[in-house]
């Protein structure tokens, strides 16, 4: 088994007595890109947040790097290699750029810290010219960057996406797209919910839902 790759199902959810999701299962390997479609309230927020352990009441397999993590918290899953973006992005508005980076920060030093903070300077310039400024005075786009940014600061495996590209501005769209796409070459892996076809055209595969199922394409 190749040692990040996640194992899911069969996974089921609840939000109180409504099931959400229904026998889920599907893998994500390192450096490979999945993306999830399907309408809203198809169940992908659910299955993302019941990886992370956030959420629904969920039961069944959720496999990480050959490890069962179905009983571990959220943040025992984020310490053993998980990044999760959320679509409401979760920043610390009133902190700075530089700020929200670093309350994230995590590395055996110092120096592996700051080695980590050029690296995603460097795959989100725009940052870089803001790093002084409050996150409630950035851009939508500018928000995604660094909400993304600043998960990449914990030294993820694999990163989950909640809908990076809903509302956000077409050329920051295509700068978020490429930065995704540097981060599978240097092989992290990547399970998106996403309708955004810049993003969609390069997935190593695409699973789509309906009702809290994944539904095969005739």
């Amino acid at each position: 088994m190749n040692s990040a790759q996640l194992q899911v199902g069969p996974l089921n959810a609840w939000y109180g007595q409504a099931q959400a999701l229904f026998d889920v299962s599907f893998q994500v390997s390192a450096g490979e890109l999945v993306v999830l479609q399907g309408l809203n309230g198809a169940g992908k927020s659910s299955l993302l947040m019941s990886i992370m352990g956030i959420g629904p009441r969920a039961t069944g397999r959720v496999e990480w790097t050959g490890q069962d993590m179905a009983s571990w918290p959220a943040h025992r899953r984020a310490q053993a290699g998980l990044g999760f973006v959320a679509e409401d992005r979760r920043l610390f508005t009133g902190l700075s750029v530089r700020e929200n980076l670093w309350i994230a920060a995590r590395g055996e030093s110092k120096v592996a810290m700051a080695q980590q903070f050029e690296r995603v300077i460097t795959l989100f310039p725009v940052l870089a010219q803001l790093l002084e400024r409050p996150a409630s005075q950035m851009s939508g786009g500018e928000q995604q960057m660094l909400a993304i940014a600043r998960t990449l600061m914990t030294s993820p495996r694999l990163l989950l996406l909640d809908e990076p590209c809903e509302g956000i501005a077409p050329v920051l769209v295509q700068a978020l797209n490429g930065a995704l796409l540097q981060l599978r070459r240097e092989g992290l892996g990547l399970l998106v919910a996403e309708q955004n076809k810049l993003l969609v055209v390069h997935a190593d595969r695409v699973l789509r839902m309906a009702g809290g199922r994944l539904v095969k394409v005739p």
